[in-house]
C-alpha cells in the first residue's frame, strides 16, 4: 500500500456489519487496555517491601522502573511488523496471554533477576497493546475515533490508578506477592473476546477472498523521514519519561521526606486518578480543536508546578503536587488520539503507532533510571527535577509539530 492509496478509505474498515462484532471488539480492547499499565503500577508502592525481600539498592528502583518504556519501546519496534505478518488482531491475541504468563509468575520470584526477568515478559505484553491498540481503532472504529480513544484510555488510566491505590492495603492484607499477582485476572478476563474477535477477523477475510479478494495487513510507511512522526516521538516519549518518574520516584520522595509509606502509595494514586478526569477530555481537544497545542502548554505548566512543590516542600501540600504533576501527562492521552486524528487510514496508524510509541518509550527510558543516578550523585532532588524540566521543554516542541493541523499520508506523498 503506498501513501496515496492510504489517503482513501481504509480497504480493512470493519468487515463485520455496522455494530454485528463491533460490541465484543470493543469489550475486548477496553478489558485488555485495562491491563496496560497494572504491572507497573502494582509494583512501585512495594518496592520498599520487595527490596527489604529481595536485597536491593535504589539504583535497581530505578532499573525497575526503566523497565516498562524499555520493554514498551521494544514492543514498539516489533508490533507494527508482527502485525503485517500475522495480522493485528492474532498478535493482540497473543499479547493477552504473554501479559497474564508474566503478572502471575514474577509473584513467585525468589530473586532479582527473576523479577527482572519476568516483570519484561509482562511489560512486553503490554507494549503490544499499547502498540496495536490505535490501529484497532481505527480499523473498527473509524467513525468513532474520539468516544472511543476516551473509553480505552479511560480504561488505561483506571488500571493505572486502581493497582496503585489497593497495592498496598492488599499487600497488609496477604503479602507482596499476592498483591501482585492478583492482577493476572484483568488478563484472563481478556482471554475469550480476543479469541473471538479473532474467529471472526478469519472468518471475514475468508468470505472477502471468496467474494472480492481478502484484505491485506497494513503496508509499512517510511513514516520516520516526516516532522510529524519525530514531533510525535517527542510529545510521547517526554511525557512518557516524566510521568514513569513520577510513578517510581514519588513515593520515596514522601517518604524521605518523613511521610508515611501508605501516603506515598495514596499520591500515585492521586496522581492517576487525575489522569483518568483528563483523559475524558482530551480526545475531545484533539477532535474538537484543529491545533490543541495551547493546551499542551497549560499541561507542562502542571508538571513544572508539580515538581517545584514536590523539590522544595513535599509535605507541605502532598495532595496537590500530586494533583498538578496528574494533570502534566495529559499531554498522553492527546498523542494516543493525535495517532489517529493525524493519519487517514489503519496503515498509516499502525505505522505512526509503531514509531511514535517505539522510538519515543525508548527514549523515555532516560525518566526513571536517570532520575534515580542522578539522586544517588547529588544524595539530593534538585538535579533529578531540573532532568524532568529540560524532558518537558522537549515535549512541548514535539507538541508544537504534531499538533498542527495535517495528515501524515500527505507528508509522504509530498
Amino acid at each position: 500500500m503506498t501513501a496515496t492509496a492510504s489517503t482513501a478509505t481504509d480497504a480493512s474498515t470493519p468487515l463485520m456489519g455496522v455494530w454485528r462484532g463491533r460490541i465484543v471488539t470493543l469489550i475486548a480492547i477496553v478489558v485488555f487496555a485495562f491491563t496496560l499499565r497494572t504491572a507497573v503500577t502494582s509494583l512501585t508502592p512495594l518496592l520498599g517491601r520487595i527490596s527489604d525481600d529481595l536485597g536491593f539498592s535504589d539504583t535497581v528502583s530505578g532499573l525497575l522502573g526503566m523497565l516498562p518504556t524499555l520493554a514498551f519501546g521494544i514492543a514498539g519496534v516489533v508490533s507494527p511488523a508482527l502485525g503485517r505478518r500475522f495480522g493485528i488482531e492474532q498478535v493482540t491475541l497473543a499479547a493477552v496471554i504473554i501479559t497474564g504468563i508474566g503478572i502471575g509468575t514474577r509473584a513467585l520470584s525468589g530473586s532479582v533477576p527473576v523479577l527482572v526477568l519476568l516483570s519484561c515478559v509482562a511489560l512486553f505484553g503490554m507494549g503490544i497493546g499499547n502498540i496495536l491498540i490505535p490501529p484497532l481503532v481505527k480499523r473498527y472504529f473509524s467513525d468513532r475515533i474520539a468516544s472511543i480513544s476516551t473509553a480505552y484510555i479511560v480504561f488505561v488510566q483506571m488500571g493505572t490508578m486502581v493497582p496503585a491505590a489497593v497495592a498496598i492495603p492488599l499487600a497488609d492484607a496477604t503479602d507482596w506477592r499476592t498483591s501482585l499477582a492478583v492482577w493476572a485476572i484483568v488478563p484472563l478476563a481478556a482471554l475469550g473476546p480476543w479469541i473471538w474477535v479473532v474467529r471472526e477477523r478469519r472468518a471475514a477475510v475468508r468470505r472477502a477472498a471468496e467474494a472480492d479478494g481478502a484484505p491485506t495487513e497494513a503496508a509499512k510507511l517510511p513514516v520516520w523521514r516526516t516532522p510529524m512522526a519525530w514531533g510525535l516521538t517527542l510529545m510521547f516519549g517526554m511525557t512518557s519519561a516524566c510521568t514513569y518518574a513520577m510513578f517510581t520516584w514519588m513515593p520515596k520522595i514522601v517518604t524521605d521526606a518523613g511521610g508515611s509509606e501508605s501516603l506515598g502509595g495514596g499520591m500515585v494514586a492521586t496522581f492517576s486518578a487525575i489522569g483518568l478526569a483528563a483523559t475524558l477530555i482530551a480526545p475531545w481537544l484533539c477532535t474538537r480543536f484543529a491545533n490543541p497545542f495551547g493546551f499542551t502548554v497549560l499541561f507542562a505548566a502542571s508538571w513544572l508546578a508539580g515538581f517545584a512543590g514536590l523539590m522544595w516542600a513535599p509535605l507541605s501540600a502532598p495532595l496537590l503536587w500530586a494533583l498538578l504533576c496528574g494533570l502534566g501527562p495529559t499531554t498522553f492521552p492527546m498523542a494516543l488520539t493525535l495517532i489517529n486524528v493525524r493519519t487517514r487510514t489503519s496503515s498509516g496508524s499502525a505505522s505512526l503507532s509503531g514509531f511514535g510509541q517505539g522510538v519515543g518509550y525508548l527514549l523515555a527510558c532516560a525518566g526513571p533510571m536517570l532520575f534515580g543516578v542522578l539522586h544517588d550523585v547529588s544524595n539530593g532532588w534538585g538535579a533529578p527535577f531540573l532532568l524532568l524540566t529540560a524532558m518537558t521543554v522537549v515535549m512541548l516542541g514535539g507538541a508544537w509539530i504534531i499538533c498542527r493541523p495535517r495528515y501524515l499520508e500527505d507528508q509522504l506523498n509530498a
